[in-house]
């Protein structure tokens, strides 16, 4: 699908000693979070899962994704920390192409142009069906948004693995800027290029400093 490109009116301020919660599911809160729509729409929705909730997103050929606007300074909590599962993987998709273009899961932090929607940048973490863990290419759609393979392929289904990135330094690699803060970040389950069902879940999401 399309990446997301926000129009940001306003941020969120989230610091709170060395730790910025962005994505408080496990207490079952949505407070702040937006659905951007490009085909149909993805499920969102909480479910129970050992001491607290979870966020399952689901596709059956469908696409949207779920974005908070947020005032993220990377310079005081530049690592990005969450949790997921997914349960598939998609089938024969080239990831790189606009026909594969979907992911059964992906966590992306945006750094608005503002007016100047062209400058938006993107990094997409991506649980990729067929990409080596660790390798990263251009959006199909735009060269503005990158894709980073966090995980790869079905051998983990069914687990629940913990993420952790720098994204100053990951901007810093894929951009050649060093940028110091975001303005949003989404979480998303895609199936219209393949038209494929897939689902996921996630676990809180928040920024800290190490």
């Amino acid at each position: 699908c399309i990446p997301v490109v926000f129009i940001l009116s306003y941020s969120i301020p989230l610091f709170a000693g060395e730790k910025s919660i962005v994505g408080n599911f496990s207490q079952g809160d949505f407070s702040g979070w937006e659905e951007e729509s490009f085909k149909g729409n993805s499920q969102y929705t909480f479910i129970e899962s050992g001491s607290g909730k979870v966020l399952r997103a689901s596709t059956d050929g469908m696409a949207s994704g779920m974005f908070k606007e947020v005032d993220i300074d990377l310079q005081k909590t530049p690592w990005i920390n969450w949790s997921w599962r997914i349960e598939n993987t998609f089938k024969n998709n080239d990831e790189r192409s606009k026909e594969g273009d979907d992911y059964a899961a992906r966590v992306y932090v945006v750094v608005s142009g503002g007016i100047f929607f062209w400058k938006t940048k993107a990094i997409n973490y991506v649980w990729s069906s067929y990409q080596p863990i660790d390798s990263n290419w251009p959006n199909a759609y735009t060269e503005n948004a990158r894709m980073l393979a966090i995980r790869s392929g079905d051998k983990q289904t069914g687990q629940w693995l913990t993420e952790k990135r720098n994204v100053r330094e990951d901007l810093k690699k894929f951009f050649g800027e060093d940028i110091d803060h975001i303005d949003a970040i989404a979480v998303m389950v895609d199936g219209d290029n393949t038209g494929q069902s897939a689902t996921s879940n996630f676990g809180d999401i928040f920024f800290s400093k190490n």
